[in-house]
């Protein structure tokens, strides 16, 4: 189910807010395009996170660091590498107002990053919304092999850490299946959404004023901590 918005004056950040809490999030046509839609899926993607997998070979590169991750320390650039162009995929659907919208919900504390350094490169990462005890995964990069991957896997880590519930992935690709993730019908996602929305979790509860090792974040989704 879409809907479409023509007024900019009326989405804020606390608008935003308001929408995921009820199942909702906005999407662009196209980077060009200055409107905004409103999406409810009737098939909503989620990541159980009692329920992430990855494979030997991607394990093996989170616990080398051959990537540093952190968090929360380059959200403006990590969604400007999401709305570049990828391979494969010459647009995207994150236009200006999109991101505005998400940087201005990072600086209420609501949006997130995850970012993969390679020699002080910044070569991948992935950006979400945080509510309760729910996060919404919204997109990820990468311009290093594995990179988004592996900030996936710290940040399924540092979500279990934190007291998470819920991921959210919107939809699900073959991509994201491969890591565990399953379509469920709307009601059970607002269900699920009601639950996690009402309790507290902490994005920060692992550091982010330095980076978190690899074997920390298998160690951590390893015991579920």
């Amino acid at each position: 189910m879409t809907s479409r918005d023509s007024a900019a004056s009326e989405i804020t950040p606390e608008v935003l807010l308001r929408a995921y809490a009820c199942g909702i999030f906005p999407m662009a046509e196209s980077a060009d395009d200055p409107t905004l839609f409103w999406v409810e899926p009737e098939m909503r993607g989620v990541i159980p996170l009692d329920g992430f997998r990855f494979s030997s070979r991607l394990a093996r590169t989170v616990r080398s660091d051959v990537f540093t991750v952190t968090a929360n320390t380059a959200f403006k650039a990590v969604i400007a590498g999401c709305a570049a162009p990828q391979p494969g995929r010459d647009d995207t659907w994150i236009n200006k107002r999109i991101r505005d919208l998400y940087i201005g919900l990072h600086e209420i504390g609501h949006a997130h990053s995850v970012e993969a350094w390679e020699n002080d490169e910044l070569v991948g990462g992935l950006y979400g919304v945080s509510l309760g005890r729910a996060f919404f995964g919204e997109s990820m990069f990468h311009r290093a092999r594995d990179a988004s991957k592996v900030a996936l896997v710290h940040l399924v880590a540092r979500l279990i850490a934190g007291g998470f519930q819920l991921l959210d992935t919107q939809y699900v690709t073959e991509h994201l299946r491969s890591f565990g993730a399953v379509e469920i019908p709307r009601r059970r996602y607002t269900a699920l959404l009601d639950k996690a929305i009402k309790g507290g979790a902490d994005f920060q509860k692992l550091p982010i004023d330095r980076p978190i090792s690899g074997a920390r974040a298998l160690e951590i989704i390893a015991g579920r901590e």
